[in-house]
């Protein structure tokens, strides 16, 4: 057992020293395969054969890996990310098909479709949200925010706090990727001649932005998961708030030394939102709270109330557009003509991509959960390592792999940890991610956005302070939320 142990170490620390997709491959390998010389000692509830060392296990390990080393180099091949897990998934499921006997063929069917409906939910909720967000886009909301932050004169320092701020707010209900997006426009409109400060603010944002999104299930894809799931109850994410604030102060408090002590040029820069913009928010959140309070009261999936919200929107929309056709002009206390509002536009603008990257990666993992995969895997975090080394890994492997495979993977498992554990590991998967530049959306999009001021490399120097923000977020929640444990 010793030596299993000692191999499994190795894996994790030749994790951190070979290149990128090797690293991905590593890391799939070792989460999936867990120890192979391990007996598998519970079998997971839907599935009936151990298929963890037979040919077909190896071959559907394998696909998988490969699909995700095609999504991690993503940048390289400009290869959607969705394309090679979808690919995958349909790959695998039918490997699992062709295994198993034909009179147990109903099994794999049930399987395969408690998998899609899993995915169905989470899918419909997410295309909810990105369809507000997209409104209020285009409302101009957040250009508007924008321009107000740029004429209002601040210095560096202060803007480097405001933005920091901003971004760890706005994230709990947005997602992480949108509101990384809206400060770094910020930070470039008003640190063009300080490259230094645009710099640290996008690294900034991008952890700002990822704890942000740990203490609310309308935060991030990982959180939302575990709340669908009934695992954790909503209001019981907010324990993680003191955490996740002190990861985002721990390394901005450092940071901000570095910030340059100047102001930048003045601008007088206007953005008026259009009409409907502040009603948008209100139905908005009028739908977050439709959702809670159907999970809540009437014990039904949140995914009800957020297409219930749906409609909410579509309503608003075709009164935009009547008043549209009606009148050339509509002003109560806004400024502007009304703009024609259709509801379907802003579904098409949806991050299509990331929902169908959703749709492979759950169906992958499901059906190397199918296989016995994650039960082993399992038996090898939980039971070996023990709950909480096992939650603090997951989330350093959080910065290399998409927290969504692993977050879900995690859920496939259902370790019978406690709550303070599962709050753990929803912590760890969402900030995590910050250690490095690639470990989340918000970190890959700003590389884009501030091309040659916030790089992989300017962004690894700060990890050490990055890291330190990781480790005492960890302490002070089971300091404070010790009862949980």
């Amino acid at each position: 057992m010793n030596s299993c142990l000692h191999f499994g170490m190795l894996l994790l620390s030749l994790l951190f020293r070979t290149p990128r997709v090797v690293q991905v491959s590593l890391a799939s390998v070792f989460i999936v395969l867990g120890l192979p010389s391990l007996t598998l000692a519970e079998a997971e509830s839907h599935a009936s054969i151990d298929f963890t060392t037979s040919a077909v296990g190896y071959f559907a390990i394998c696909v998988f890996v490969l699909a995700y080393a095609l999504v991690m180099s993503e940048e390289i091949t400009h290869l959607r990310k969705s394309k090679p897990v979808i690919l995958a998934a349909g790959i695998i499921w039918g490997a699992i098909a062709l295994a198993y006997p034909q009179g147990q063929a109903e099994q794999v069917e049930n399987a395969f479709r408690h998998n899609l409906m899993e995915y169905a939910e989470l899918m419909l909720f997410l295309l909810v949200a990105m369809t507000y967000i997209n409104a209020l886009d285009e409302r101009l909301v957040f250009d508007a925010i924008r321009s107000w932050l740029v004429r209002k004169g601040f210095n560096y320092r202060q803007l480097f706090w405001i933005t920091g701020i901003l971004s760890f707010f706005i994230s709990s209900l947005a997602d992480n990727l949108t509101t990384a997006l809206l400060m770094c426009a910020v930070v470039l409109a008003v640190g063009a001649h300080s490259p230094k400060f645009v710099n640290i603010s996008c690294i900034n944002i991008v952890v700002a932005a990822n704890a942000g999104g740990a203490f609310c299930p309308f935060g991030d894809i990982t959180t939302l998961m575990v709340w669908q799931k009934g695992i954790l109850g909503f209001f019981d994410f907010f324990q993680l708030f003191v955490p996740s604030a002190v990861n985002f102060l721990v390394p901005a408090a450092i940071m901000h030394y570095a910030i340059p002590r100047m102001s930048p040029p003045p601008s007088s820069e206007t953005v008026l939102t259009k009409i409907g913009a502040k009603r948008i928010l209100g139905l908005f959140l009028l739908t977050i709270c439709t959702a809670v309070g159907v999970h809540n009261f009437l014990h039904l999936p949140p995914v009800l109330g957020m297409m219930t919200g749906f409609a909410y929107l579509g309503f608003f929309g075709h009164y935009l557009s009547r008043k549209h056709h009606n009148a050339s002009t509509y002003n109560q206390g806004e400024i502007g003509d009304v703009t024609p509002f259709d509801v379907f536009q802003k579904v098409a603008r949806a991050e299509w991509d990331t929902l169908l990257f959703f749709y492979g990666v759950v169906l992958c993992v499901g059906g190397l959960g199918h296989l016995g995969y994650m039960a082993l895997a399992s038996h090898v975090l939980y039971s070996q390592w023990g709950p909480t080394f096992a939650n603090v890994s997951i989330g350093v492997l959080s910065a290399i792999v998409d927290n969504i495979p692993i977050m879900f993977a995690v859920l496939t498992m259902n370790p019978d940890i406690s709550e303070g554990q599962w709050l753990l590991v929803t912590l760890t998967a969402g900030v995590g991610g910050s250690l490095l530049s690639i470990g989340s959306a918000a970190g890959v999009a700003l590389m884009g956005q501030a091309k040659g001021k916030y790089t992989f490399f300017s962004h690894l120097k700060w990890t050490p302070a990055i890291a330190m923000g990781y480790a005492a977020s960890i302490l002070v929640h089971m300091w404070i939320n010790a009862r949980t444990f």
